[in-house]
């Protein structure tokens, strides 16, 4: 059997770079997410409002804190970013990715259900968290590293 030359790959699709508009109005705050040295003011936030009843959920690792929950539950704290939905997406709610966020979640490979944040700098796909229900689960967050 002779075989012929192999033909060419296709020519893969232009890579599109994500850049960030400024929205008006913003979104609803849905979520607030803080990275590095702003995660132990907003573990201490989060376990006070925990205390106090809200209903939050909390994903955490020891880089950055994400907390998700209605506007008035959220934390209040100094550099963190507030997140708000775009669809299925988290975003910034101040900021709308380009192109459209629908495309962002699947080009983060995101499945039917996953939660997904896309913020600049920084993205997150992970299984939504249940309800945090014991605020002193945070306290290992309150601590900078090191200390």
């Amino acid at each position: 059997m002779t075989t012929g030359p192999v033909p060419p790959a296709p020519p893969a699709p232009p890579a599109v770079a994500l850049r960030w508009e400024r929205r008006e109005p913003p979104l609803t705050a849905a979520a607030v997410l803080a990275v590095g040295d702003a995660v132990p003011a907003l573990a201490a936030a989060t376990r006070a409002r925990l205390a106090d009843g809200a209903r939050l959920g909390v994903l955490a690792d020891d880089t950055a804190l994400l907390v998700l929950g209605a506007e008035a539950d959220l934390p209040w704290s100094d550099g963190a970013r507030y997140l708000g939905r775009d669809g299925d997406l988290l975003v910034p709610t101040t900021a709308r990715p380009w192109p459209a966020a629908a495309l962002w979640r699947t080009a983060l490979g995101a499945e039917p259900g996953e939660l997904c944040v896309l913020t600049p700098g920084h993205a997150l796909v992970a299984a939504p968290p249940a309800p945090a229900g014991d605020p002193d689960a945070l306290t290992p967050h309150t601590r900078q590293a090191g200390r």
